[in-house]
């Protein structure tokens, strides 16, 4: 499943929507990590910036005096005099390198600033606000997540009229009251609000206001239920979330009939049938549908159907079952699909083997078995596929080796042995192989020298021993890899992987390793994640290789 650590199947990640990848899924994580490097929130390095980015690049005259400036900020009353293009430059460093103060801020009162990017930022509140906002009309983006900003320091944006970007997610002390500085920002053009209670649906009503909105987030937001209405006029709208804003309903939907504009749709753990659906079968635009956990079932597929422009659909933890699913086949543009975690068996696949211009399809937890893989024999564009807790044997192996395109394939299921691994070893562009739960045993992983490419490979199955390592300690480009739930590797195993000198996240977990093997760690100076539970080591050795590291 992509994850570096052991499975715990009640965990959920929720990432962030790749444009053209499933949004969410079940990671493998573990109770402890250890953490070789903490990372900063941003690094002040200058030789990382503009062209010819990498270490020892020669930095622009311009980057020097940027750095030279913020060193000695405490110098300075006042950049006002400068041109806004520098003192942009200034400030955008001293947010990066995390040097920003309440105190140097006054520094830049009045410098016409165009962005101010603060999201995430320690100690933001109200009295950096009035910094912020006497940027006025130069004012064009945002971003105060994360802060302590209330009603009093949004209301100071009221004279920044030409805001065409504002981002205030989880800000928990503003009110519905304090959404009311809205309704001057009609060039707004990209507003999120994710988490908050304070968009409410009375509060949504200065949402009308905004009628050149272009990109409108509320994920999170429990209080809207009724407040949709407010955004029947945003005609230019091309991407909303909704995601778990639980709430919402049938009734709401209807509101979004005519944003013929929208192009992004994420309503996932909304309280919409099939009913809310039907909503939304004159929005011929939209490329992004996710419906993850709604309580929708295969009849809303015929609405769906009609969808000409639809490139990914997520029906995750929906209610599908075979019955209505031959709708898929009038999807000819999906790239992407996700029909994990429902009621669905071979007899659906069928519906798909017309879909050629997909490249991921995420089948996981269904009853999805050998023979019904022979219908995706033309999807020669697959890029990802996932069979993981599915019925699918060794047998089927072979019935997805010629799909040459393949680059990530997740094959986390105890059906799988090194037979049916041995019949992938055509697929030699793959990248990403997860055998997590896979019967996998120390002859198994002699295959796994195919595969030249990987940078992400987890092998879980409780079999390897330090003599499948061997196979395993040429593969250069892993940046993951994960081998946790492997009692008999030893020491051993950290000596043979010295070499992958490219890794990032290493998992030896619930292993027979020692303080003695950590030793052979130090080479791997990319290294930024080790876990290393439940094994033969101690925390004061691990703070002696952080050190080193």
């Amino acid at each position: 499943m992509g994850g570096v650590c052991s499975r715990k199947r009640s965990q959920l990640v929720e990432d962030d929507d790749d444009s053209l990848q499933t949004p969410t899924r079940f990671s493998k994580t573990s109770s402890l990590k250890w953490l070789l490097l903490t990372l900063p929130r941003s690094s002040s390095d200058i030789s990382r910036k503009g062209p010819g980015k990498g270490p020892g690049r020669c930095p622009t005259l311009m980057e020097l005096c940027v750095a030279k400036v913020c060193k000695d900020i405490s110098k300075y009353s006042t950049f006002a005099m400068l041109p806004s293009d520098l003192s942009q430059q200034v400030f955008d460093e001293m947010v990066d390198s995390n040097c920003l103060t309440e105190e140097s801020l006054e520094t830049f009162r009045d410098c016409a600033l165009h962005d101010i990017c603060l999201g995430e930022y320690p100690g933001v509140k109200d009295a950096w606000m009035e910094v912020v906002a006497s940027q006025r009309q130069s004012l064009l983006s945002v971003d105060i997540s994360c802060s302590e900003v209330t009603d009093s320091g949004l209301n100071f944006l009221s004279d920044c009229s030409n805001m065409q970007s504002l981002s205030c997610n989880y800000c928990e002390h503003v009110s519905e009251h304090g959404l009311g500085v809205l309704s001057g920002f009609s060039n707004l053009t990209s507003l999120s609000f994710k988490r908050s209670d304070g968009v409410t649906a009375k509060g949504m009503s200065v949402f009308a206001n905004l009628v050149n909105l272009v990109n409108l987030d509320l994920e999170r937001c429990l209080k809207i239920h009724g407040g949709l209405v407010h955004m029947k006029g945003l005609r230019k709208l091309e991407s909303l979330n909704m995601r778990y804003c639980n709430y919402i309903t049938d009734s709401d939907i209807k509101y979004l009939s005519d944003l013929t504009n929208l192009k992004e749709l994420q309503l996932s753990s909304c309280r919409i049938t099939d009913l809310g659906i039907s909503y939304l079968t004159g929005l011929s635009k939209l490329t992004h549908l996710n419906l993850e956990s709604c309580p929708v079932t295969a009849a809303c597929l015929e609405a769906i159907s009609g969808l000409a422009s639809l490139m990914l659909l997520n029906l995750n933890r929906c209610g599908i079952y075979d019955e209505g699913c031959e709708s898929f086949e009038d999807l000819k543009k999906l790239k992407v699909l996700n029909l994990g975690f429902n009621h669905i068996t071979d007899a659906c696949l069928v519906h798909l083997k017309g879909l050629v211009l997909l490249t991921s399809l995420e089948l996981s937890d269904t009853a999805i078995g050998s023979n019904g893989l022979r219908h995706l024999s033309d999807l020669r564009n697959l890029y990802s596929i996932n069979l993981s807790f599915t019925l699918v044997t060794d047998t089927g192996m072979k019935k997805i080796s010629t799909l040459n395109s393949l680059k990530s394939v997740n094959l986390d299921n105890r059906l799988i042995t090194d037979v049916g691994l041995a019949a992938l070893i055509g697929l030699t562009g793959l990248t990403h192989l997860d055998l997590f739960g896979a019967r996998v045993t120390d002859h198994g992983t002699s295959f796994l020298r195919y595969f030249k490419n990987l940078e992400s490979l987890e092998v879980c199955g409780g079999s390897i021993t330090d003599a499948g390592v061997k196979n395993i300690k040429d593969l250069k480009a892993l940046t993951l890899l994960n081998l946790s739930q492997n009692g008999k590797l030893t020491d051993k195993t950290l000596e043979l992987i010295s070499g992958l000198t490219a890794l990032i996240c290493l998992n030896v977990s619930n292993s027979r390793v020692s303080n003695t093997g950590l030793r052979h760690l130090k080479a791997l100076q990319n290294l930024r994640s080790l876990t290393l539970d439940s094994c033969r080591v101690t925390a004061n050795e691990m703070k002696k290789l952080r050190v080193t590291a």
